[in-house]
């Protein structure tokens, strides 16, 4: 990109530079299973569930071809989210042209480069729910990401309190979010009304965000012929945005970080409408603003999960397709008002 009147840019990473780890996303992988898997523990990974699970699927993936684990070479891994194993399937169909040089050399020698041997979908609640009561060592990836849904949670309860296991995050965790506080250190936490202590290794898969650090940003924004007009910062915590647009200032740009709200009239250069900054609650905004909320999108989730199950259905036996529909309609019509 070389030429923009105006530009609006992200600002998640505006502030800071990611770690340099010396070691790439694989290595450090290596190291963490390595650690959890020798001990008996379980590996939990919250994933966003389109593009990072499969990133992770990679990985993985070149980590078993390549016998990188000592003494674990079968260990299972189990994808549990409903719309990970979808997002997955439409992966593995995409068109080859999509993809780098680098997959297109592992599709050229007859490697898939997401799929392997010991890899498990769960789309049911019922297969959700038997995974905890696997006793081997064991990657259980699940959604969400940030640990404020799904069936992520059910994991964290059954395993946040042993020693053993190990929690590994693979992407940004906004602030207030269940991710966020277990990497600041919270020492418990409340799971479906229950106190879980976490006693569990809590870790970060550091080089898988999706978001650019703030050198990264700033090469990007670089790039241009001639500075856009004015530059737009969105997407990041408030003291995130303003940091970065006081660099951008001090660099020579028209920056400028609007609450949401404001109006800008770009034939005049100017603020029209001017609205003031206020705290909210991110976590809530996007998944819901009370126990209600979350209760009735998970029960949603679960609906969603049986009439896949239902459709799955076609060709069984009458008889355990006729008692399934009774189960139904009774279930129906208790719940009708």
């Amino acid at each position: 990109m070389e030429d923009a009147d105006y530009l609006v840019v992200e600002s998640t990473y505006g502030d800071r530079l990611h770690e340099k780890t010396g070691n790439d996303v694989t290595e450090q992988l290596v190291s963490y299973l390595q650690w959890a898997l020798d001990r008996g523990g379980n590996v939990i990974i919250p994933s966003f569930a389109v593009g990072r699970t499969q990133e992770i699927l990679f990985a993985l993936r070149e980590i078993k071809q390549k016998g990188l684990l000592r003494g674990h070479e079968g260990f299972p891994v189990y994808v549990d989210s409903p719309l990970a194993v979808e997002a997955t399937a439409i992966f593995l169909q995409c068109d080859p042209v999509c993809f780098d040089e680098e997959t297109m050399a592992l599709i050229k020698q007859g490697i898939n480069p997401i799929w392997f041997d010991d890899i498990r979908m769960t789309v049911s609640a019922d297969e959700s729910k038997k995974i905890n009561f696997d006793p081997h060592p064991k990657v259980i990836i699940s959604a969400s990401g940030m640990c404020e849904a799904g069936r992520v949670r059910h994991h964290l309860k059954h395993n946040l309190w042993q020693e053993k296991n190990l929690i590994l995050f693979v992407g940004y965790q906004a602030e207030g979010s269940l991710g966020r506080k277990l990497l600041q250190g919270e020492k418990s936490v409340t799971l479906f009304g229950e106190e879980i202590s976490v006693n569990a290794r809590i870790a970060s898969l550091q080089g898988t965000s999706g978001h650019a650090d703030r050198d990264g940003l700033l090469n990007w924004i670089s790039g241009f012929r001639e500075k856009p007009q004015t530059v737009f910062v969105n997407h990041g915590e408030d003291g995130v945005c303003e940091h970065f647009r006081l660099l951008l200032s001090e660099l020579g740009y028209r920056a400028e970080a609007p609450y949401s709200g404001t109006e800008y009239d770009l034939k005049t250069g100017k603020m029209t409408v001017f609205t003031q900054g206020k705290s909210i609650d991110r976590v809530r905004l996007y998944y819901g603003n009370s126990r209600a909320e979350l209760i009735f999108n998970e029960m949603v989730s679960e609906g969603e999960t049986l009439l896949r199950l239902i459709k799955t259905r076609r060709g069984r036996p009458n008889k355990e397709n006729a008692r399934l529909t009774s189960q139904l309609r009774e279930l129906i019509e208790k719940w009708s008002d």
